[in-house]
């Protein structure tokens, strides 16, 4: 394991930052990791920290079991959030099924009395407009196909049964958090929320992105990339700029320690 990243819990530090101002916390899709994120540092500024969440069930926490649904998947990453360090000006961002896990995550913090300076998400409809599916409920066969449909993994995993079949339960385990996923009771969202939508996502209508405007009592803004359900791949630099001014806009009243000059 790196020696930059935290360990053990959920979070996962992919540069250290040590004179950050504030950070950014990322939540994978569906079958990610936190390693989707690492290439994101390339362009990630000296003094915002980029957090990634990691799962239970992948990687290098392989070995715990896949959470049954999504409040046990939240209480987990709740559970881990002290690790993340103190608290600090902070802006979550979820693609797809960390989309919902960003905004639960969210009004977890907006509870204890520590919002998120805002919420970025990304590729999923409003949490009360979510879809019930079944792919969870198909053969293996079926779930490789709706993979390779959505390119939402890695086509050599998918071509390698060993792999795949190391893999398929937490991917099965992920549909079946997103398709059976409500709005979790709990505090209404404050944060300012902005939308990011692939204009060629077949998962989520661009009436579904604007749904979002009802979870918060906070601004609104949608962004609309080129793109399909993985936009991301291709925009990377331009999301990271904007999670960068969404965690800056709000660095200048951190408590966080400023380096004196020589």
């Amino acid at each position: 394991m790196p020696a930059d990243e935290l360990s053990p819990g959920a979070f996962r530090r992919l540069a250290p930052r040590p004179y950050a101002r504030a950070r950014v916390v990322l939540f994978p899709h569906g079958g990610g990791s936190a390693s989707y994120y690492r290439p994101w540092t390339t362009s990630a500024p000296w003094d915002i920290e980029f957090l990634a969440v990691q799962y239970p069930g992948r990687e290098d926490r392989f070995a715990e079991p896949a959470p049954t649904d999504m409040r046990e998947l939240v209480d987990a990453v709740a559970a881990d959030l002290p690790l993340a360090g103190p608290p600090t000006p902070t802006v979550l961002f979820g693609h797809s099924m960390g989309a919902v896990v960003a905004y639960e995550i969210a009004r977890r913090l907006t509870a204890a009395g520590d919002p998120p300076v805002a919420l970025v998400v990304s590729g999923h409809p409003a949490p009360h407009l979510a879809r019930p599916g079944q792919v969870h409920l198909g053969s293996d066969d079926e779930l490789v196909e709706e993979l390779r449909r959505t390119e939402a993994t890695n086509l050599d995993i998918l071509d390698n049964p060993v792999l795949i079949q190391a893999f398929l339960p937490v991917i099965r385990s992920d549909y079946r958090l997103s398709e059976t996923y409500r709005p979790l009771p709990g505090v209404r969202l404050r944060a300012p929320v902005t939308v990011l939508h692939g204009d060629r996502d077949p998962e989520v209508t661009a009436g579904e992105a604007a749904g979002w405007r009802d979870a918060t009592d906070g601004a609104y803004e949608c962004r609309v990339f080129a793109g399909g359900h993985f936009y991301l791949d291709e925009h990377r630099d331009a999301v990271v700029e904007l999670l960068t001014a969404r965690a800056r806009a709000m660095s200048a009243t951190s408590a966080v320690p400023w380096p004196s000059t020589p």
